[in-house]
């Protein structure tokens, strides 16, 4: 288990802080998350054992990056309110899979990395999450924001993906750097464990807060 960095663990952590709230929390998206967080362990392990054999593991990166942004795309559209926003989001995430897809298969390549879907991925979570907010802060209701395991999660993906978004973009820029390309891993190693802090702390918002009362 040596080839396995410090970020493998820092997920498993996030599974067991997400099982732990599970039995205890009213939101129906962190229910969902233990699952998610599973198969990111699974895929996670499999590329990094398939690196470490030497054996190509790209393809496992493509099919999993894809189902992760169809994954947080579909979590916000449940999160936000108004239907005619949900059923655009809907749409885009179907042309989105199609279109990751065609580039994968027809394009770009299955042992290639398909940055430019990738990039577009990168970019719908963005627009969704900057309408979130949009949505939250022109809402009438008095929302308590660092207890809204909401906001935590849309704060997370909008800062990964805004800054994850030129590193992938312009990849085939950066890796003419000696440099850059030494220390791409190292950077997006820190943006995911930014993202699964802030995930955990939207775990630990959502518990169900009990009051006990006392008799005099």
């Amino acid at each position: 288990m040596s080839f396995l960095p410090f970020t493998f663990y820092y997920y498993l952590f996030s599974l067991i802080i997400a099982l732990f709230v599970y039995s205890n929390t009213r939101y129906s998206y962190i229910k969902i998350f233990p699952f998610f967080l599973l198969v990111t362990i699974i895929a996670e392990f499999l590329g990094l054992y398939f690196a470490k054999i030497h054996k190509p593991n790209v393809f496992i990166y493509n099919f999993f990056t894809v189902a992760e942004f169809i994954f947080y795309t579909l979590l916000i559209r449940h999160i936000i309110r108004n239907p005619k926003a949900k059923k655009i989001i809907a749409w885009c995430a179907v042309l989105y899979t199609a279109t990751s897809i065609g580039n994968i298969f027809f394009f770009q390549g299955v042992q290639k990395f398909h940055t430019v879907t990738y990039s577009l991925g990168c970019l719908l979570i963005v627009i969704i999450c900057f309408y979130y907010f949009m949505e939250l802060f022109n809402s009438p209701r008095s929302e308590k924001l660092l207890a809204d395991p909401s906001f935590w999660i849309c704060s997370g993906l909008l800062f990964f993906y805004c800054c994850s978004f030129p590193l992938y973009a312009f990849s085939n820029f950066w890796f003419g750097f000696k440099w850059m390309r030494k220390s791409f891993t190292d950077i997006i190693n820190i943006l995911n464990i930014l993202l699964y802090s802030m995930f955990i702390i939207a775990f630990l918002c959502s518990r169900t807060r009990k009051y006990i009362s006392s008799s005099s």
